[in-house]
């Protein structure tokens, strides 16, 4: 057979990878270009290269190859074709046009003349022109601009050969299969694999890792599914020899899925779950590849040895940033404490979080998912024995050990005292070491016998603090918390915690919308530890509501800036005769509505014993405090944010410029012998000294601090105040 000039063309950064695939396909002379590999071969290389290749998107034979001064040289150029030689006029065709130049600047112009060239060639050869299917097409005709040249090839795959013919749903950003397998054959998983050795994906989506492992590891060509190529229409096709190359491909695959290797892919996600199912049942793969669903750090080796290779999710897969961060800190611990003597590969968009999974990459490489560049890190995982399984037992952790002494003395003594207090949901760790500047709060959640979820707040380093010995530290303490907890890392709730103002530590950080109940003093309250910096209860005031519940009795109670009317459950399982609670949040205020409703107090009756209102508390303060004929109430609570600068606003908040008025307006509205409790958690708040010679105002921050609380300095500050 005759050598035909080919061009393959294949994801960035896998021209070294396709041009050895390539040469062992049959392919001669290999050169690497951007974006590709030319190459010469004969027909059977050709059809190999389209039915084999598991890098290469297209394989292009190149018709003519010219100078480009302008559109009218394309059109020339295009036409010099011997198109009716290469095609029949029943056949249908469309153009392709990609790159870029300044003689040409519009691809679809360009496209354009090509058309009318080879429309021509035809009329002048049969009186009439092939029909234009730009959906699918018999023959596709691809025009690269470079600068001053233009090369017109006859595409010999038809569609993209990353389209192998079994995938029917994606995950969010699904990588594609030749990109896929471009990873596992840069890791060497067909070496690993032809040892024996597993592949594992704990975060397989929609599965193309695993289905992409499978096909290499079972010698199964990638294009053996595929009902259409493009050189089918070709007049230079010869159908027996695609034949025969094709009968070969199937008997391979029988005898490779006979020896194929254990395949396991598992994602927390059930949705990725389903669609891996559908596209491994498609590829026939769904017997040899097990999938499980579980939380990737909980992952474990399911043989001796073996690959681990994932592509971690981001975006709306993940949710939030704190969640990306959380997963890889503990995603390295989890392949460092487990997977001994297993290689592992990381394929990442965030190159940048690479170090926080705390291992040192023997390799890595850059490919491009198409624009996006990321980075592939390999990781020789340190051999040693370990047992396998699910029910291996964790090995020591190392690293951290000053914060996991500090963190079991704390849980030791505060988690008797909570047994003694009914307290189910409190601090326990809150930056006592400084080089761990995390804040931990433990909650049990459900009835019956609950589950411990921990709520993680990274307080952010100082700029004087190196980042990299930060990353260690964050990664060295949740390894160590969830260790010592022994609770799965889905019930380790990570947030950063960076300086706030106004509103936005109420912000939402993600969309889980996931809330459960926790008990507080009799209290059902919900909580959410995704969606927002905070859960919604702050533990810190735990006192004060139980302060207010003993003193509700028969008492109406006013709850300002009430967030999720925590305060006001309280009151009302205290015998609160009518509550009153004020935030500006409509999404706080439906929050408090159903804390109210969960503890069996309804907001909807019609004697409207509970009221939520609606407004700027502030605003609504001196309006109420000026109208004779507003309410009064025996009990008002008052914690007001920092500051904020809302646009719901009339102005700006600002604790501590505001708060003598504040106080003096919310004075205004008690009963006889009324109390106010106002509180802040501002640092450096000072309590303006004339209201003490207007009013009786004490001191009850110490009372207002449970054992949990008690660092200094105090996280917040309160007062009760009452009428002299």
């Amino acid at each position: 057979m005759s050598l035909l000039p080919l061009f393959a063309t294949c994801p960035r950064g896998v021209e070294p990878l396709l041009a050895t695939e390539l040469t062992a396909l049959g392919a001669s002379d290999c050169r690497e270009r951007k974006g590709g590999i030319a190459f010469s071969g004969d027909l059977n290389a050709a059809y190999r290269a389209c039915l084999w290749s598991r890098l290469a998107n297209r394989i292009l034979m190149p018709l003519n190859s010219f100078p480009l001064a302008d559109s009218d040289a394309l059109y020339e150029g295009a036409k010099a074709i011997d198109w009716p030689g290469l095609f029949a006029l029943e056949r249908t065709f469309a153009i392709e046009v990609a790159g870029h130049s300044p003689a040409v600047t519009h691809t679809h112009y360009a496209g354009l003349k090509v058309k009318d060239a080879i429309a021509d060639r035809f009329r002048e050869r049969h009186g009439e022109r092939p029909n234009v299917d730009t959906d699918a097409p018999d023959i596709r005709i691809h025009v690269h601009l470079e600068r001053s040249q233009a090369t017109l090839s006859l595409d010999l795959s038809g569609e993209s050969l990353h389209k192998r013919g079994y995938r029917v749903a994606g995950g969010e950003a699904p990588l594609k299969e030749n990109l896929a397998a471009a990873i596992l054959i840069r890791s060497g998983w067909a070496e690993i694999a032809a040892a024996g050795g597993a592949l594992l994906d704990p975060m397989c989506g929609s599965g193309t890792l695993l289905i992409e492992g499978a096909m290499i590891a079972a010698d199964i060509a990638p294009g053996l599914k595929r009902a259409k190529y493009g050189f089918e229409a070709w007049s230079g096709h010869d159908a027996a020899l695609w034949q025969t190359i094709r009968a070969e491909a199937s008997g391979r695959k029988s005898a490779g899925l006979a020896r194929l290797p254990a395949i396991v892919g598992s994602d927390i996600d059930d949705n990725a779950l389903r669609s891996a199912h559908l596209n491994a049942d498609r590829a026939g793969l769904l017997g040899p590849i097990r999938f499980e669903q579980r939380d990737a750090l909980e992952a474990r080796p399911i043989a001796a040895t073996g690959l681990v290779a994932t592509n971690p999710p981001y975006g709306e897969r993940l949710g939030s940033e704190s969640e990306i961060i959380k997963l890889y800190s503990l995603f390295g611990a989890t392949l460092k404490h487990y997977f001994a003597g297993w290689r592992a590969t990381v394929f990442t968009s965030r190159p940048d979080l690479s170090p926080r999974l705390g291992l040192r990459a023997s390799q890595m490489h850059t490919l491009f998912n198409g624009a996006i560049e990321c980075k592939l890190l390999q990781f020789e995982m340190a051999t040693r024995v370990v047992p396998t399984g699910m029910d291996a037992q964790p090995p020591t952790i190392t690293g951290g050990e000053d914060f996991a002494n500090r963190l079991r003395k704390s849980l030791k003594h505060l988690g008797k005292w909570a047994k003694r207090g009914g307290i189910h949901n409190y601090r326990v760790y809150d930056a006592d070491l400084p080089d761990y500047a995390l804040a931990i709060d433990l909650y049990e959640v459900g009835n019956g016998t609950p589950d411990l979820h921990v709520h993680v707040q990274e307080y952010a380093a100082p700029d004087t603090i190196d980042p990299i010995k930060a990353e260690r530290r964050l990664r060295e303490a949740l390894a160590q918390l969830q260790a010592i907890l022994a609770v799965p890392a889905s019930r380790i709730h990570y947030k950063l915690r960076k300086s706030q103002k106004g509103s936005a530590q109420y912000q939402k950080q993600d969309e889980s919308r996931e809330f459960m109940s926790v008990v507080e003093h009799g209290c059902k309250l919900w909580v959410n530890f995704e969606d927002y910096l905070d859960t919604g209860l702050f533990l810190d005031h735990r006192p004060m509501r139980l302060r207010i519940q003993k003193e509700c009795e028969d008492k109406r109670f006013l709850n300002l800036f009430c967030y999720t009317g925590s305060a006001t459950v309280h009151a009302a399982k205290g015998g609160a005769s009518h509550t009153t609670s004020v935030d500006l949040s409509k999404t706080y205020l439906d929050w408090a509505d159903r804390n109210l409703l969960l503890n069996g107090f309804d907001t909807r009756g019609p004697w409207n014993t509970h009221q939520l209102i609606r407004a700027d508390a502030m605003a609504w303060l001196a309006e109420q405090a000026g109208d004779p004929r507003a309410p009064r109430y025996d009990l008002i609570f008052c914690d007001p944010p920092t500051f904020s600068n809302s646009k719901s606003m009339e102005g700006v908040l600002d604790t501590q410029a505001d708060h003598a008025g504040m106080i003096r307006n919310a004075v205004a509205l008690l009963a006889p012998a009324g109390k106010l409790y106002f509180s802040t958690n501002r640092r450096r708040f000072k309590l303006d000294e004339a209201l003490s010679t207007e009013f009786k105002v004490n001191e009850i921050t110490a009372q207002t601090l449970d054992e949990d609380f008690k660092r200094p300095p105090p996280s917040h500050r309160s007062w009760s105040i009452e009428r002299s």
